[in-house]
């Protein structure tokens, strides 16, 4: 991030996590620089407002909050010109989002970062050194002192480069353990490699992408979807604020895809509209079965969407 003691880092994200702790309040204050708090729970209105009067040069959030900022009525009113760097982090960042936080918020030097609590704070980030390519596809490049590799989870051998596979991390951030289950600890680190449980390539680079969770994967008719791929296809439908892809039980296939849209505008959206905009460019297997129009996700208190909650409400509004 290239931080110093001029510049002002808005942190809306919860301070308990480590995302606000560690690479919001102790990033910023071992470089001498300043905190600025909007309010005391995320409001995307007050982040704007705060950005402008204060000047900021840094703004963290996750995906869910870039994307409130982004779409707020009043968000061409406020000048974020002072922007350039910040975090993007928490869940899987999309890569159009990623290209209007740069584009529309002059976040040039906005980074990625990669990692779970069990391996706090982060393994992978990108870099002001990134290019603008991987910069909005990827989680970037492993952090010093730390391994990944990505293994086949059958076999647990190392995949061949652009393969996808379960990432694994080495060192020192890797947690000691969970606390009082010894069982669920040696089911998640094994000879110090955490499992992660997401699904990730790794190119000549050493850039890592995930492709989503292990446990997200649809296995439709015996192909196997990561709702990650169709869920960035989608936001560039430029009636669509933010979508979410999940897998729906099904007699005839096995699973079946169902899309959760938050439409820019109320009953600005149809099904057809969607299920023609998948149809002209992604094979017909990836295409949606199901489509709800809604106005929010069930999500954690740190902005993490739940997708059990999602299929759960699908499987009871179908009778599954």
């Amino acid at each position: 991030m290239n931080l110093t003691e001029e510049d002002k880092l808005c942190i809306p994200v919860p301070l308990y996590h480590c995302f606000g702790m560690v690479l919001g309040n102790l990033a910023i204050i071992t470089h001498g620089g300043c905190i600025v708090y909007p309010n005391d729970g995320f409001e995307p209105l007050t982040v704007l407002q705060a950005v402008e009067e204060e000047k900021c040069t840094g703004l963290h959030g996750v995906p869910t909050m870039f994307i409130a900022e982004l779409d707020h009525p009043e968000f061409k009113n406020f000048d974020l010109s002072t922007l350039r760097t910040g975090i993007m982090a928490g869940s899987s960042c999309p890569i159009e989002v990623m290209r209007r936080v740069i584009d529309e918020m002059h976040m040039s030097e906005v980074t990625i970062a990669y990692g779970m609590t069990e391996t706090s704070p982060v393994s992978c980030q990108t870099n002001e050194h990134t290019p603008l390519d991987k910069q909005v596809s990827t989680v970037g490049l492993v952090q010093p002192a730390l391994e990944v590799k990505v293994i086949n989870t059958e076999t647990g051998e190392t995949v061949a480069l652009g393969e996808t596979g379960e990432l694994l991390t080495r060192g020192y951030s890797v947690m000691k353990g969970y606390w009082g289950s010894r069982f669920k600890t040696r089911a998640a680190i094994q000879d110090g490699w955490m499992h992660t449980g997401d699904l990730a390539t790794m190119d000549e680079d050493g850039y890592v992408k995930i492709v989503g969770r292990s446990k997200d994967m649809v296995i439709r008719g015996g192909e196997n979807i990561y709702p990650v791929e169709i869920e960035n296809y989608l936001y560039r439908h430029p009636k669509i604020r933010d979508v979410q892809i999940v897998g729906i039980p099904d007699k005839k296939y096995g699973e079946v895809l169902a899309a959760w849209i938050i439409p820019k505008e109320a009953d600005s959206l149809t099904e057809e509209e969607v299920r023609q905009f998948c149809s002209e460019h992604i094979a017909h297997y990836k295409v949606p079965t199901y489509y709800r129009f809604v106005t929010e996700y069930p999500m954690t208190i740190t902005g993490k969407i739940q997708k059990y909650k999602i299929i759960e409400q699908m499987k009871e509004e179908l009778g599954l």
